[in-house]
């Protein structure tokens, strides 16, 4: 009888009875931060640690959970790039070559601390299980393990607001567990639709001292495109979704 009571009392403790279902908590950071189907523009601000600025505009679409293109619109000298993701895989099209070319998720078409994988974002429950979850105060603090070796940050720490379901901050890690870069989740703002999120995203890395790249988000949109959108013979054409 006591063998019984001590089986059922470490299985209380094993199993809470509110225990969070990590996974799912993710997938709706995930949808709250973005709908599932949409596009935005975005400024995208890189600054060094003199105080120089570089400024990029982007029109970006987005259809599923991996599939991801955008469209560079400033300044001159970049008009008409055009990048497409497909899950691990990503090209860079440049007019006056004609040719999609590949680029990797760690290099950066427009240099500063956001990489390609943090350009074109995917979400995250697609690159990421999730380990663990806390309760820390007003926040969750989700530990992510990339599910394959081609994801840019093999773990990350993602705090998320308790209320809104949103990310406040994430830590991206190596294998070893050495910080690359901190994201930082800015200015919450209602963009129409049903889309309250973050407007502002900023990036440091103790890697690139002095340095910052920012995100700006506006017209934030919901809006599903056809597959063929999402095409190494489509990424000439972006510019007609505007």
């Amino acid at each position: 009888m006591l063998n019984a009571v001590a089986v059922v009392l470490v299985m209380l403790f094993a199993f809470p009875a509110h225990a969070l279902d990590g996974e799912a908590l993710l997938r709706q950071v995930d949808r709250n931060l973005s709908p599932e189907s949409y596009e935005s523009y975005r400024k995208l601000i890189n600054v060094e640690p003199d105080g120089r600025r570089k400024e990029f505009t982007l029109f970006t679409v987005k259809k599923g959970v991996d599939r991801v293109a955008s469209l560079f619109i400033a300044p001159a000298s970049e008009k008409g790039r055009s990048t497409l993701r497909l899950g691990d895989n990503m090209w860079l099209y440049i007019p006056n070559v004609g040719k999609p070319v590949r680029i990797t998720s760690l290099q950066s078409v427009v240099g500063g601390v956001f990489n390609n994988s943090d350009i074109l974002q995917l979400d995250y429950a697609a690159e990421y299980n999730v380990e663990k979850v806390e309760e820390q105060g007003n926040e969750y603090l989700l530990h992510l393990k990339a599910k394959t070796k081609t994801v840019a940050y093999d773990r990350l720490r993602l705090w998320a607001d308790r209320g809104k379901k949103l990310p406040t901050k994430i830590e991206c890690l190596t294998e070893a567990g050495l910080l690359i870069k901190t994201i930082y989740f800015k200015d919450v703002k209602d963009f129409g639709g049903g889309i309250v999120r973050p407007a502002v995203i900023e990036t440091d890395s103790p890697l690139y001292k002095g340095y910052k790249s920012v995100m700006i988000f506006a017209k934030v949109k919901a809006k599903d495109f056809k597959d063929e959108v999402f095409t190494l013979t489509f990424l000439p054409n972006i510019e007609s979704l505007r």
